[in-house]
């Protein structure tokens, strides 16, 4: 941390988005600037393939297309995660089955994937988040062993790796991440997915790239012959399918951003480790460590932990605005589990599910037990902090908050 040279924007974006607006965006030019972003995420992570989108959620929608996903079909996702996981399996037609998670990791739990599995499953969706990695190694045995696709989200969890060294979103069949302004690296909002898989490549390719059926696996340069893109006979598109690319200014800043990973990436783990730190020494159990495995390595996309202010009856609020008091910049909750979001409920009010498709009686509350206590008194401190002078002086907020309760409860 040495070399801290201040916020996001400090690298190449500039000089990259110049190229972009000085190519004044002609045919011949454009994706170039997603190609150079596609091809370096890709060889970061060891992966042949990688596809640029316009946000986390179209990766999704791109790969469980490319997996097959249909009406139908039946799609295991964690109970405790986004909403937009349960809307890229709904986009397709099929129904997300929430699994529950593990009490200590705050992660999908593989012996509920294993309950959940039926003859209508094609997929399982694991999420890692926070910035830690779900037990893939266990998962993967699962999948294997019952034929079913395997999507890793990876939205909060960039360079993440577990106890074999993989790193996150290079086990599974196509790995996932978002570049949404709060992530690690971001374009402002985008997405890209990855891939060893050339089929499954061309698919999400022509998938996000409003079905033109001269991009390839490895392009998503749609008028490479100017012939054939003039001549009134050419026919373009090749299958149904959407416009998630991701313009080629935000890839020129994605691109940039990917260039300083390793800075981006130890800030946050220096921040996470800091947190962790100082409650392993208060000695006071207000707040809870999430557990991480032997030989896993953490991303800290947020310092996740949970609050066990109930035992002293003390409330998550209290709490909350205690850590605001001593000048910490607020606490986020978790999101509320997927079956229990309005948008869900209300689908199921109605009888209906991604258009005719009845939906699943086994939506509601009681699915996700675990997740749903969890979901109650998970509490997420933020790492993403401009400079070492506010990282300073959340540290410092974050020691006086748990000193406060510790003198306050006696357990001194």
């Amino acid at each position: 941390m040495k070399n801290y040279k201040g916020w996001k924007f400090k690298g190449k974006e500039l000089s990259y988005i110049r190229e972009v607006l000085s190519s004044d965006f002609k045919a011949n030019s454009s994706g170039t600037m997603n190609e150079r972003l596609e091809i370096k995420f890709a060889k970061i992570h060891n992966q042949r393939y990688a596809v640029t989108a316009n946000s986390g959620t179209s990766t999704l929608h791109m790969a469980l297309n490319a997996f097959g996903v249909g009406h139908g079909d039946e799609v295991i996702i964690p109970g405790l995660t986004v909403a937009m996981c349960g809307y890229a399996v709904w986009q397709c037609g099929a129904v997300p089955v929430y699994a529950d998670i593990k009490k200590d990791t705050f992660l999908i739990d593989p012996e509920d994937i294993q309950r959940k599995i039926t003859k209508k499953t094609k997929a399982i969706m694991v999420v890692h988040l926070y910035g830690l990695m779900c037990d893939m190694t266990e998962i993967m045995k699962i999948a294997k062993k019952n034929k079913l696709f395997v999507l890793e989200d990876c939205a909060q969890c960039v360079f993440a790796k577990d106890e074999k060294k993989r790193i996150a979103g290079t086990i599974g069949n196509v790995g996932s991440w978002s570049f949404e302004n709060s992530k690690h690296i971001t374009t402002g909002d985008g997405g890209i997915v990855t891939t060893n898989n050339k089929i499954l490549a061309k698919k999400m390719r022509e998938f996000s790239c409003a079905g033109f059926r001269n991009v390839t696996a490895s392009s998503g340069k749609v008028r490479i012959d100017r012939n054939k893109f003039q001549d009134p006979n050419w026919k373009r598109h090749n299958t149904l399918a959407y416009n998630y690319r991701l313009p080629e200014v935000a890839a020129a800043v994605g691109l940039a951003q990917i260039e300083r990973k390793e800075f981006f990436l130890s800030k946050r783990i220096l921040m996470g480790k800091k947190f962790r730190e100082i409650i392993k020494s208060s000695k006071c159990d207000i707040l809870i460590n999430q557990f991480i495995p032997n030989k896993y390595t953490h991303s800290y996309y947020t310092f996740p932990c949970k609050f066990n202010g109930k035992k002293y009856g003390i409330s998550w609020q209290t709490f909350r605005k205690k850590f605001i008091f001593f000048g910490g910049d607020g606490i986020y909750s978790a999101w509320q589990t997927v079956n229990n979001e309005p948008a869900f409920k209300r689908a199921k009010e109605k009888g209906l599910y991604s258009g005719s498709m009845k939906i699943s009686n086994s939506y509601g509350w009681g699915e996700v037990k675990i997740g749903e206590k969890i979901q109650k008194v998970l509490m997420q401190f933020t790492t993403n902090q401009r400079n070492l002078s506010e990282m300073k002086k959340q540290e410092i907020a974050f020691k006086k908050v748990l000193n406060y309760y510790r003198k306050e409860l006696n357990l001194i």
